[in-house]
């Protein structure tokens, strides 16, 4: 895997001028089929990555040795520049270093550190959050743990719901300020949020659940946004259809009459067939 250029590809999206939609990925095959369709990044969430890997629900259970293989397996299958959920980096500050070691090994293009209290503390009711100087040693951390300066780290907060926006700037500044190569929101909700946020902040800007009036690519761009997620729906779907068709052949439906199946020339094209094909003609002939 040569991984520097498609992370200088990512790195040219963030030092542009528009914003994008990710395709949301967590195996191979979806990573070659969101790079077929045209997809300029994948997004792996570590909310999937435990459903995925585990059957977990997204309460911190899964390991960064978990995490870190299904996204070697990810990049490994193309091209795609693959940004990745790291969560709160699996621990502590040393912790958040090596985190990013194994990440960058992995293939990554970009990651996220986030400044919510992970695991849940015993009795919090509520998110919890680092104070700011934790947070700044975790991004610090992070940058530490880069070789490949073009890997893309990002400074991750939720903080601007429970806590307001302001304090969300005041994060997001402080992480800017230890060298981060820009910020990921999560839960800005409506405009007069982000147009605080891009006035107050220089620096590429990515969302997560965000609200229904925060969806238009061009307004996004406008204000600094580069990266937006839509949410991880193709994992939800293949959950559907696994079940929907399980379900049918053991309440006795006949093979033959399933539908939504995939074609044996999809099949085809993301396993890499053809590849496969040439390959075995070269060196087993």
């Amino acid at each position: 895997m040569n991984c520097t250029p498609r992370r200088q590809k990512l790195r040219d999206i963030f030092h542009g001028d528009r914003c994008i939609n990710p395709g949301s990925v967590y195996d191979p095959i979806s990573a070659r089929v969101a790079e077929d369709l045209g997809f300029e990044a994948g997004m792996f969430a570590g909310s999937i990555a435990s459903l995925t890997v585990l059957g977990s629900p997204d309460i911190i259970v899964l390991t960064l040795s978990e995490f870190t293989d299904q996204a070697h397996r990810i990049c490994r299958a193309g091209e795609l520049p693959l940004i990745v959920d790291a969560d709160h980096g699996y621990g502590n500050a040393l912790n958040v270093k090596r985190t990013v070691e194994e990440l960058e090994t992995a293939g990554v293009a970009c990651l996220t550190i986030e400044d919510t209290l992970l695991p849940k503390r015993f009795g919090a009711q509520t998110a919890e959050f680092l104070e700011i100087p934790e947070g700044v040693g975790k991004m610090k951390a992070a940058l530490a743990g880069r070789q490949d300066p073009e890997l893309i780290i990002l400074g991750r907060t939720s903080a601007v719901g429970p806590n307001g926006v302001e304090d969300g700037i005041r994060r997001a500044q402080a992480y800017l300020d230890a060298g981060v190569d820009g910020i990921m929101f999560v839960g800005v909700k409506a405009q007069p949020e982000l147009e605080m946020i891009a006035t107050e902040l220089a620096a590429p800007i990515m969302l997560g659940g965000s609200g229904a009036e925060l969806q238009d690519l061009e307004y996004l761009g406008q204000c600094g946004v580069r990266i937006s997620l839509q949410g991880h729906q193709p994992f939800m779907a293949a959950v559907q259809a696994m079940h929907d068709t399980l379900k049918a052949l053991r309440d006795g439906k006949p093979p033959s009459q399933l539908e939504g199946l995939a074609s044996a020339d999809l099949i085809k094209q993301v396993t890499r067939d053809a590849s496969y094909q040439a390959w075995q003609e070269e060196f087993l002939s």
